[in-house]
């Protein structure tokens, strides 16, 4: 191998259940070697793992530890499996699930690392999907509407549960002996990074999308946050202070004694942290406007690239240079699919299918697929609405739940497996209807993630459900392989990378030849369905009253 293709970085993608890493060559993009790790302690959502206390509903959390155990162990497998020489590889990026926020100390320890708070659940890290923090989301949306907050509106109108302001304010609320002892709230991006550099650069994308950070205007008011409560009025001085840099920058060089434990060379380029989600749209080659990318996985995240800011009603969120330096990304997102696909073959499947699949030699998921695929749209009379997770995009409202309209004594499993992918299409087509109300195109989609390589009639369904053709990514480790895109644009040409994440995305992204296609027939079923599939969204997702809240409301009493 000669010099001019023999140059590496290194990509690791922190997910919900477990790390990942990759090593890349930057010269096309091929993933050399990978190492997936589940994390060990999982997501915890039941138990706290110091003291077997009982969590309350709508808690997720997770162990700090297990992030550094994937450096630890991840890294040097993946060094070790290709037989690259260290001495190659320049670079090393992350990308991460957010909000995923931690209390820490002044030397970045976690607070759950320490016997005297161990104890305490506000002390653990909060992961993204962790939602029980949504009255203190209404408190927030509520005062920001009867204010006219300016900045509300860059989010749809509503911040969500899942962001790092409901989430601190839900600390001071029911801990504030954790939130006065906590020096920061970090994302998990910014604190692994911070591990390997030694530095605290809090990333443009978390800050923007999560943190409700703006290039021009800074931070919301300490006068809004004092209206919340008065000991929240600091937050962001303190709590959350720190640089805020931009994608693309660099966050320092890697530490000597990570750099022995991750088998690499001291020094060595570390970019700052990125959303999982957003690291992918450079990874399939979209670096210019109207290009919208689902990175599919047990949740959707929806990105799209402009050249103008507007407040969109529905979207998460609209960040300068959020995405790609020098335009605007907008974010909105769905929060749970594969999960949906998941819990139901794990909890809703009938023996004889578990049976079926085995006798075939297939998994439940393969066996549900081929079977749903030989129905027509609307053939089973059935209907679900894809929010068991709550909704994100475009109600923002976690209090929201499942629902399956339709069903017989004659209704087979196969047949509420595709109700199941069709509502999460139909959910989809609400976000591409949101985007596009708020005067923003919306002319391809592309897609990349686990979920579209894994299940053809899936993305079908997708392409039917909103006539639009979809691009396919040609790996699923999009993520991970745009974090590795972005360490090869900070270790810079002198060092044989890249002078941007255009530059880097001529030689790195990748998509698939053939495209899925929308089926003629199938569009106007569709079509059909799609009305009734908003006449339930609306129903039970805009009523003040609506029985999933009601339900939700008596379980928790």
């Amino acid at each position: 191998m000669t010099a001019a293709n023999s140059l590496y970085t290194i990509g690791v993608d922190y997910g919900t259940q477990s790390g990942r890493a990759v090593l890349v060559n930057i010269r096309n993009g091929h993933e050399e070697a990978v190492h997936v790790m589940p994390y060990r302690h999982g997501v915890i959502d039941e138990f706290l793992p110091s003291s077997g206390m009982k969590l309350k509903p709508e808690w997720a959390l997770q162990h700090p530890a297990d992030y550094l155990e994937v450096l630890r162990t991840a890294v040097p497998a993946v060094i070790r499996t290709s037989g690259v020489d260290p001495s190659h590889i320049i670079g090393i990026g992350i990308d991460f699930t957010a909000c995923t926020m931690l209390p820490v100390d002044q030397q970045f320890e976690p607070l759950c690392f320490k016997d005297d708070w161990k104890d305490r659940p506000h002390a653990w890290l909060k992961l993204w999907k962790h939602h029980a923090a949504q009255k203190e989301a209404t408190a927030i949306n509520e005062l920001a509407q009867s204010r006219g907050e300016k900045w509300l509106s860059r989010y749809g109108g509503k911040l969500s549960s899942e962001w790092m302001l409901a989430k601190s304010l839900q600390i001071l609320k029911e801990d504030p002996e954790v939130y006065r002892e906590a020096d920061l709230f970090v994302e998990a991006a910014d604190w692994i990074v911070a591990q390997m550099t030694g530095e605290l650069k809090r990333n443009s994308c978390t800050a923007g999308y999560k943190s409700n950070w703006h290039k021009a205007d800074g931070y919301p008011s300490r006068d809004f946050l004092r209206q919340l409560d008065p000991a929240f009025e600091d937050l962001y001085e303190s709590k959350l202070r720190g640089e805020v840099s931009p994608l693309g920058s660099r966050a320092g060089g890697l530490l000597p004694a990570m750099a022995e434990q991750m088998n690499l060379r001291p020094g060595i380029a570390v970019a700052v942290g990125n959303i999982d989600a957003h690291a992918a749209v450079p990874a399939v080659g979209v670096v210019s406007p109207g290009k919208m990318v689902m990175v599919m996985g047990t949740s959707t995240c929806h990105l799209l690239l402009a050249e103008e800011e507007r407040a969109a009603q529905g979207i998460c969120g609209v960040v300068e240079d959020g995405i790609i330096p020098g335009l605007f990304g907008y974010e909105a997102g769905q929060s749970a699919v594969g999960d949906i696909f998941a819990w139901f073959v794990d909890e809703s499947v009938p023996a004889y299918v578990l049976t079926e699949a085995q006798e075939k030699g297939v998994t439940v998921h393969e066996l549900l697929e081929q079977k749903a695929s030989q129905l027509k749209p609307g053939e089973s009379g059935l209907m679900a609405l894809d929010w068991l997770n709550g909704n994100r995009s475009p109600l923002m409202d976690a209090d929201l739940s499942g629902l399956m309209l339709g069903m017989t004594l004659a209704t087979k499993p196969e047949e509420m497996y595709r109700a199941l992918l069709e509502a999460t299409a139909f959910g989809t087509r609400t976000i591409v209807e949101a985007f596009r109300n708020g005067g923003l195109e919306v002319n391809e989609l592309y897609a990349c993630g686990g979920l579209p390589n894994r299940n053809k009639l899936l993305m079908q369904i997708y392409a039917d459900v909103n006539n639009m053709e979809i691009t396919l990514s040609d790996t699923e480790l999009s993520p991970a392989i745009g974090a590795a895109m972005f360490a090869a644009v900070v270790a810079g040409r002198e060092t044989g990378g890249y002078s941007s994440i255009q530059e880097a995305a001529v030689h790195m992204a990748r998509v698939k030849e053939e495209t899925v296609r929308p089926i003629p027939e199938n569009v106007d079923v569709y079509e059909d369905l799609y009305e009734q599939y908003r006449s339930l969204h609306d129903l039970f997702g805009k009523g003040a009253n609506s029985v999933m809240k009601q339900l939700r409301r008596i379980r928790n009493k």
